[in-house]
Order: structure tokens, then C-alpha cells, then sequence
């Protein structure tokens, strides 16, 4: 009787551990988004010439995003001042991929951009808490990314003239990349830096050493928005997605 006890005891402790080390093992921690680019300060005009599939107002704080869900969380922040807003998407919408978010003047205002630069940076919110995803560059992504060349110069219309009429501030000396990608080989990103100056237009590509593990590839730097967007369309429609812009 005891032995049988003892068996079932033993049993029921190697089940429910077995239960936890899956649980454990199983569970992926959520990557929260984390980005940094350029704004487009919504006008109707957008709308009507379809650079944007949706409106949005001006009364309050209204934020449109491409990627991130209605009443997902986020704070929006100026590097230039830090100054922030801590706000909800409003809508979902479509609109170029050049840009991380769109808002409308009343935010623009709030946090002091500059409207020929309208460089942010979005962090989503959890609980009070900002999370920033961890970077998930592995070797299957590398080879991706070293797979995608251009193939020609793509030009775009400069769809942000007389966007907005907002005040405009005073300008510091700031210079813009853009970030291809990070590799942990330095050849992977010199044979894909010698096959972009190969087979396109873009000639100031260079490579950044981050760390012995960490290789950087990026164009630049520029002097501001106008000055970067041809390149940044070219990669984009040439499928180098999800491209983040830095602030030097």
C-alpha cells in the first residue's frame, strides 16, 4: 500500500514539473516596437491625392500608424528637445514607407519639430513601462539581406512640399543614415556594399565596426530629409524593408 503511494506521489512530481519545464521552455517573450524615421504631418490634401488612405483631425492628439494596432500605446519623442507625447493609435492606414508614423498638426506643435526634418522616435507602452525591441539580426537574416541588390535608381515626387504651414525652428547641424543592416561577418556586408555601388547610383555606402561581432552598413550621412529620400525609395522598392533612419 505504502509503495503504491509512493509511486503515485512520484508520478504526480515528475508530471507537474514535466508541465512547468514545457511551459517554460515554450513561452517567447514579445518583442515591443521600437523605431526611429520621419513623420508625416497630416493635411487633407494627403488624403485627397491618396499618400494616405485615411483621415485624421486636429482638435486633439490623433496618431495613424502602418504597422502598430488601434489603441496600441506608444510615446512619441523629439530627440532634438526630448520633448514627448504619450498617446494611442487612432487608425490604421496605408501611406509611404519613408515615413514611421503620421500625426497631425496639433502633435507636431506639441513636440516642436521641425517640419523640414520631422525626425522622431516611437517606443510602444506597456504598463507604464517602455519596452524597445531586442535586435534579431541571426545569420538566416543576414543571408536575406545580402540576397537584395537594386537594380536601378527608383525617383519619387517630393510629396511633403507645403505639407504644412507649422512654424518653422531653428535648425541645428544634425546629419541623417540610413541603416541597411547590421552583419556579424565584415566581408557579408563589403560584398553587398561593392554590389549596391555595382549595379546602382548610390555611391556614399560605408561600413561602421560596431564591435568584433557587429559590422554596419549604412548611406550617408545627409544633410536632411530631402536630401536622403531618393536613396531611402530606391532601397525600399528594391526590397531593403523596414529601413530605421539615425540622427547623427
Amino acid at each position: 500500500m505504502k509503495l503504491k503511494f509512493f509511486i503515485t506521489v512520484i508520478l504526480s512530481i515528475t508530471l507537474l514539473y514535466s508541465c512547468a519545464d514545457f511551459k517554460s521552455t515554450s513561452y517567447k517573450e514579445k518583442k515591443y516596437f521600437s523605431s526611429k524615421g520621419f513623420a508625416l504631418i497630416y493635411e487633407d490634401h494627403l488624403f485627397e491625392q491618396k499618400i494616405v488612405d485615411k483621415k485624421i483631425g486636429n482638435l486633439d492628439v490623433e496618431i495613424m500608424h502602418n504597422l502598430l494596432n488601434v489603441n496600441t500605446s506608444i510615446k512619441i519623442i523629439n530627440p532634438e528637445n526630448l520633448k514627448f507625447i504619450s498617446a494611442k493609435v487612432n487608425k490604421k492606414s496605408k501611406y509611404p514607407n519613408i515615413f514611421n508614423i503620421v500625426i497631425n498638426k496639433k502633435t507636431a506643435n506639441i513636440l516642436e519639430l521641425d517640419i523640414d526634418n520631422p525626425y522622431v522616435e516611437i517606443l510602444e507602452i506597456k504598463k507604464n513601462k517602455t519596452f524597445i525591441a531586442k535586435e534579431s539580426n541571426t545569420f538566416e537574416e543576414e543571408k536575406n539581406v545580402a540576397g537584395k541588390a537594386p537594380v536601378e535608381e527608383i525617383q519619387m515626387n517630393d510629396i511633403t512640399t507645403d505639407v504644412v504651414d507649422l512654424k518653422k525652428k531653428v535648425k541645428k547641424n544634425s546629419k541623417f543614415v540610413i541603416l541597411i543592416n547590421d552583419f556579424y561577418y565584415f566581408d557579408t556586408a563589403e560584398n553587398l556594399r561593392k554590389e549596391l555601388v555595382k549595379k546602382s547610383d548610390i555611391s556614399n555606402i560605408s561600413i561602421k565596426k560596431i564591435n568584433e561581432k557587429k559590422y554596419r552598413l549604412f548611406v550617408g550621412p545627409f544633410a536632411n530629409f530631402n536630401a536622403l529620400k531618393t536613396t531611402y525609395i530606391s532601397l525600399n522598392n528594391l526590397g531593403f524593408e523596414d529601413l530605421d533612419i539615425y540622427k547623427e
